[in-house]
């Protein structure tokens, strides 16, 4: 009943953005209320909705009573009765699926609007505050957007929060299983399927991998764990409650057991960076054998940075100033024990290749994406396996097409005859550049998929007067710089 009256009401992704308007609904992610409670104060179903369970502001009982069926709701706890007026004891946000869907997340009262800090965020006491469920927020978003979406027999979505991964998995999943060491959490990501419509998921309380038999193998897994590297464990959604980044090396490390062949492992994590230590080295030793991987650093923040964001995040600047600059030492003194000068964020994507020759790609990407990125991700893979089984001879017999959406730019001097620089540009998915000369210009340029390399190759020789066993010698490594980086495409 509550989703008919959810879905009468237009109280759906669709329906708050055109209720409140694009700032308004802007506004809100940057835990700002005021612009949506001035756009909802006319007093129609749908605003009567977005004041309860966005906003929590209580309404009179007989606004609600024209929205929802009220009795029914108080009865199983979605509303609380305050004398005349109604009031939600939990946030529920519309949010939209990948093919349309009207789907809603249900979190902590507080916790639909600017997350742990948002509307609300304050009011709860610390002990209840440890315990936190969140809604949707950047992350959850980033990784639902870069999950490959192929179909799979059974996904595991580890430290399943608010249920938002269970809730996209159920879509190309046969079955779900969805963990979390908080119950609570386990209790939200029931209301958000059955709310959203979706078949409820096998739940199951513990950390990690622990609630997880050994004989239990998945298509796909994806965690946005609790990844935070903080001085103890004081918040359950953010506080994995080991060193460092162990609690993410520990998740990768375990993850190739428990994946089928061919699976994906998918997680959002933080990474030190270590004084006289590569990043790239040392995320790179937590991947396990049989598995491929693509490690993408998006954002690095120095410690100090780090400190504060977390502190913010969990309440503690509105703490006294002794009480927050002890709190801010605690987190100094950690990095400091452990050599750590900054604090890498990204996504890992582990995949159960079996490959004797595994292919492990560490790369820093603070640029735009273009997302979704689920089959950007798959398809890396597919061409990691397609160059390490292909030699340089096999390279030359095969064909390529230029990739969807990638143009070609020129720069040099206004009226020069040639430019001093030939550019090729993704404009979907990671969005890369790079530089190419004539000759790889020409290349990609005539890859339709009709001609092998080597054939293309023996016509630009013939036509730049070049000698083309010696062309055909130095280009492999080029041809296999633009299909790694996405920029051909294998035909066949």
């Amino acid at each position: 009943m509550l989703r008919d009256a959810f879905l009468a009401a237009a109280f759906t992704a669709d329906g708050l953005l055109e209720l409140v308007g694009a700032p308004a609904y802007a506004a809100l992610a940057r835990s700002e209320t005021v612009p949506a409670r001035r756009a909802t104060r006319g007093g129609s179903p749908l605003e009567t909705l977005v004041r309860l369970f966005l906003l929590q502001s209580p309404v009179p009982y007989e606004k609600a009573l024209a929205a929802l069926p009220v009795e029914s709701c108080l009865a199983d706890g979605w509303l609380v009765q305050d004398g005349e007026e109604v009031r939600a004891s939990v946030d529920v946000r519309p949010y939209g699926g990948p093919e349309g869907e009207d789907w809603w997340i249900v979190s902590d009262l507080g916790c639909a609007v600017g997350g742990a800090g948002g509307v609300g965020g304050g009011r709860m006491a610390a002990e209840d505050r440890s315990r936190l469920v969140l809604g949707v927020g950047g992350a959850s978003t980033t990784l639902a957007g870069i999950t490959v979406r192929a179909p799979v027999e059974s996904a595991l979505d580890l430290g399943t929060g608010s249920g938002i991964q269970a809730l996209h998995a159920a879509q190309h999943a046969t079955r779900v299983t969805a963990t979390d060491v908080n119950p609570r959490a386990l209790h939200f990501t029931r209301l958000t399927l059955a709310l959203s419509g979706a078949p409820e998921p096998d739940l199951r309380e513990g950390s990690l991998f622990d609630p997880v038999r050994e004989d239990e193998k998945y298509g796909l897994i994806v965690s946005n764990p609790p990844f935070v590297i903080s001085p103890g464990a004081r918040l359950t959604y953010r506080d994995g409650g080991m060193g460092g980044d162990d609690l993410c090396r520990s998740l990768v490390e375990r993850s190739a057991d428990r994946l089928a062949d061919g699976g994906y492992c998918q997680l959002l994590a933080n990474w030190q960076h270590v004084d006289g230590e590569d990043w790239r080295d040392r995320v790179s030793s937590w991947v396990p054998d049989g598995c491929d991987a693509w490690i993408v650093q998006r954002e690095v923040q120095d410690v100090a940075q780090y400190a504060e964001l977390w502190l913010r995040d969990g309440g503690d600047h509105r703490a006294g100033p002794e009480e927050y600059a002890a709190r801010y030492d605690a987190w100094l003194d950690e990095f400091e024990a452990r050599r750590t000068k900054a604090v890498g964020f990204g996504w890992i994507t582990l995949r159960r290749s079996g490959a004797d020759r595994p292919s492990v790609v560490a790369e820093e990407w603070p640029h735009p994406v273009q997302q979704p990125l689920g089959e950007t991700v798959r398809a890396h893979f597919a061409r990691q396996d397609f160059l390490r089984g292909t030699d340089d001879a096999a390279l030359l017999e095969a064909r390529f097409r230029l990739a969807e959406e990638v143009v070609q730019e020129q720069v040099g001097l206004p009226g020069a005859e040639d430019p001093e620089h030939v550019v090729l540009r993704q404009n979907l998915g990671m969005r890369r550049a790079t530089k190419v000369d004539t000759v790889g210009a020409g290349f990609a340029g005539v890859c339709d998929g009709t001609l092998t390399a080597g054939r293309i190759l023996d016509a630009i020789a013939q036509l730049v007067g070049e000698d083309p066993v010696l062309l055909r010698d130095r280009t492999p490594e080029a041809i296999r710089m633009l299909v790694e980086q996405g920029f051909i495409e294998p035909v066949g």
